[in-house]
């Protein structure tokens, strides 16, 4: 069965895309819910005079999503959870920990518009971000221990205090001079 998108359905198609599939589907979610019409010759007709007129505001709208593919190019989130001893996350690492994290570095991003396989393991893993049809941004995310996060931190702060006694010896401190006692 031939449906036309009303809008973006993550891991079928996009607005405005014709798509097949099965019938149960298309007559019992897809359309009662509004989310796309059958794809009849004058619905493909309709469809096709619509997008004629609207190129310019897609054009515009991919510009949009390409700019926020951008912001996004050169993240990469490192996300600390729970782990038990032989590396088995007590859960798991999904979309609304990516969001959340990437809403604590400034950009607002839709948890519904990320996808990516559910990290259950510490180790390296992709998320893919779909702004657009054409647009889509992938973030490297790095799931660790949360021990192992506190220990990275107090390694850096062991870093700084050996650097900063070698920072005050380069620069000498002027002190004021004490009034002698008499």
């Amino acid at each position: 069965m031939e449906i036309i998108l009303k809008e973006d359905i993550i891991g079928l198609g996009y607005k405005n895309d014709i798509v097949n599939v099965k019938s149960g589907y298309g007559r019992n979610y897809l359309i009662p819910q509004g989310k796309g019409v059958i794809a009849s010759p004058s619905a493909k007709k309709v469809l096709a005079e619509n997008l004629k007129q609207q190129a310019h505001k897609l054009a515009a709208i991919k510009a949009e999503a390409e700019k926020k593919g951008e912001a996004l190019k050169d993240v990469a989130l490192t996300i600390a959870a729970k782990v038990s001893a032989t590396g088995q996350l007590y859960g798991s690492v999904g979309v609304n920990q990516i969001a959340e994290e990437l809403k604590k570095l400034g950009h607002d991003v839709d948890r519904k518009i990320i996808t990516m396989k559910e990290a259950k393991t510490i180790g390296d893993f992709v998320a893919v971000v779909h702004f657009h049809k054409d647009v889509n941004c992938e973030i490297p995310v790095k799931v660790i221990a949360e021990n192992a996060k506190e220990e990275a931190k107090a390694e850096e702060a062991a870093a700084e205090v050996a650097d900063a006694p070698v920072e005050a010896a380069e620069t000498p401190a002027e002190a004021p001079e004490a009034p002698a006692a008499e």
